[in-house]
């Protein structure tokens, strides 16, 4: 559905999203205290047309702003989406309200020339990032990696838009495994409605052209990712279930039990927990560490026990061999049985393993 667009996108380097004001409004009412007297940078935007720029300019005052800074990419017009086809751009900075009118006039907005594209790895963006004390914009997914890796290079305060998934790149997860990245507060499940340019093609379910117009498409698992706090961030999680040896099966290959869902995490097990990636949603680092992820190969508090180099894959639904080896299942979070996935594995002497999806490896703190 969406997914297959944002796979589509990505694949083409075409992933210029933009962002619903509703969705800017919900997360950024979190963090207010954090903006008194700071330069917000946006760096993947188109300023005009941005929310991004729309809601720093008219909140301006309220978050007691400094200077707001927007730049784009390969456009000259601050008032369309970008086409790409100008080798060079412009950025915007907005000092405040002069005229008392309390709305960001034309004549208030300094518009500046840029001497290259507008790319936010460019020489002059990054001297407009030095600037900055913290940055808010929606990256380009294809660059999440890069675009992440340049924020902690400088030592920049974020709030940014992601997908899930990106969670499980080796270049984030030490992130979030030593807290200096973590989820925002608002997006916990759902998709999320982005405007696309005129050109792009709507070729998914839930697509479609909104009353101004404007085309937009829909992601599924878009998340706000940060390194600002925020109170609910340090919630603690109810736990009410007890543990059961039955109900939280141990894995074959780590030391460690399964758990379905976030809700489910037992109240009294002490040991290591296998669950799904959406934890982060309601993780609280008073509460729980993180001691692991698997498949990236890089849970060296919970090791892996266990390789099935001498397996086989079978299809479930017809236990036909696949032609490969069970090497592929190596450092998945593997459960004994069938399992209700595509495939299964089964060893030398007749042991049947499934893999679960992507574990976060968990632990209560003491």
């Amino acid at each position: 559905m969406a997914n297959k667009n944002l796979s589509r996108a990505k694949a083409a380097k075409k992933d210029e999203f933009y962002t619903q004001l509703e969705d800017i409004n919900n997360e950024l009412r979190y963090y207010t205290e954090h903006f008194r007297g700071k330069t917000v940078l946006c760096n993947c935007d188109d300023p005009r047309v941005s929310n991004f720029f729309t809601y720093f300019a008219y909140n301006f005052k309220f978050l007691g702003l400094k200077k707001l800074i927007t730049t784009c990419y390969k456009n000259q017009d601050m008032d369309l989406f970008s086409q790409n086809k100008c080798e060079s751009a412009v950025y915007l900075e907005y000092m405040g309200d002069k005229n008392g009118n309390s709305i960001p006039d034309a004549e208030e907005i300094g518009v500046k020339s840029l001497k290259g594209d507008g790319d936010f790895r460019s020489k002059e963006c990054i001297e407009l990032l030095k600037e900055a004390d913290i940055v808010v914009t929606n990256p380009p997914f294809s660059l999440f990696r890069e675009y992440v890796a340049q924020l902690m290079e400088y030592d920049k305060k974020f709030l940014i838009i992601g997908n899930l998934n990106a969670v499980t790149y080796k270049e984030i997860y030490p992130l979030i495994e030593n807290n200096k990245m973590w989820m925002g507060a608002s997006i916990h499940s759902g998709d999320r409605k982005f405007w696309v340019p005129d050109d792009y093609k709507l070729e998914a379910a839930g697509c479609g052209i909104d009353e101004t117009g404007r085309k937009y498409i829909r992601v599924k698992g878009v998340r706000w990712y940060t390194n600002l706090d925020y109170k609910e961030r340090h919630d603690y999680l109810i736990l009410y279930k007890n543990y059961l040896p039955e109900l939280y099966p141990q894995y074959d290959n780590f030391n460690a039990i399964n758990v379905g869902k976030t809700s489910d995490i037992p109240c009294d097990y002490d040991g290591v927990m296998g669950v799904p990636i959406t934890f982060l949603d309601k993780y609280n680092p008073e509460q729980f560490e993180i001691v692991g992820l698997t498949q990236i190969g890089c849970h060296d508090k919970c090791p892996d026990i266990k390789k099935y180099n001498d397996y086989k894959e079978y299809i479930t639904a017809t236990d036909e061999l696949t032609g490969a080896s069970g090497g592929k299942t190596n450092e998945n979070a593997v459960l004994k049985g069938k399992g209700e996935k595509k495939t299964y594995y089964k060893g030398p002497n007749g042991e049947i393993v499934h893999s679960e999806y992507k574990r976060l490896l968990i632990r209560k703190r003491q």
